[in-house]
């Protein structure tokens, strides 16, 4: 059995697959399908503390905080924004803030979030740094993690990201948007 690299290839009535076949999930960026691998147990790792680190910082406040899988739809300005009519980008961040509840609803966020962190696992971070940061224009700051740094990205005034802040493994995150939300990173590189 060749390897399943599209939606299109699935024979979801006869078909049979082995978990190696399908332990990826899909994002669509411009409209093409991107299949994604799951995620490490380290990256996972990550995640979990970052997102107690989250759920106490926005327990009490009028943001809204997710984790994925939830699903952001992004539209071009440009275009229509319509009820989905014109949605070519979904991606899942791993972790992300949503400020204006206007934009959610059953199916996730519609929009950009105002704070996106993506974990950078070996083998995706072309991906995550370029397909989904140009997809995520309007997203302030984009937190980008990796094993040994974060690099944090904010939107400026003119509407570009600036130059990105390093942040060793040693040191304090410190939110741009989000001032009081400062994160250790050596309480979310956890490790074995």
């Amino acid at each position: 059995m060749k390897e399943i690299v599209s939606l299109d290839q699935l024979d979801v009535v006869n078909g049979r697959y082995s978990y190696r076949k399908i332990e990826q999930t899909v994002e669509l960026i411009k409209g093409k399908i991107l299949a994604m691998s799951a995620p490490s147990r380290y990256h996972q790792d990550i995640s979990r503390e970052l997102s107690g680190i989250f759920f106490n910082h926005f327990r009490n406040h009028h943001c809204r905080f997710y984790a994925a899988p939830f699903d952001v739809r992004l539209y071009d300005k440009r275009k229509s924004a319509k009820a989905n009519k014109d949605v070519y980008s979904v991606v899942q961040p791993d972790l992300c803030v949503i400020c204006d509840l206007e934009k959610l609803d059953e199916k996730g966020c519609f929009g950009a979030p105002d704070l996106v962190v993506e974990i950078l696992s070996r083998g995706n971070s072309t991906k995550e740094m370029k397909i989904k940061n140009n997809c995520t224009r309007k997203a302030d700051p984009g937190n980008w993690t990796d094993p040994e740094y974060a690099l944090q990205f904010h939107l400026t005034d003119a509407g570009v990201y600036s130059p990105a802040t390093i942040c060793v493994k040693e040191e304090v995150l410190n939110s741009v948007v989000f001032p009081d939300l400062n994160v250790p990173l050596e309480d979310i590189f956890v490790g074995d």
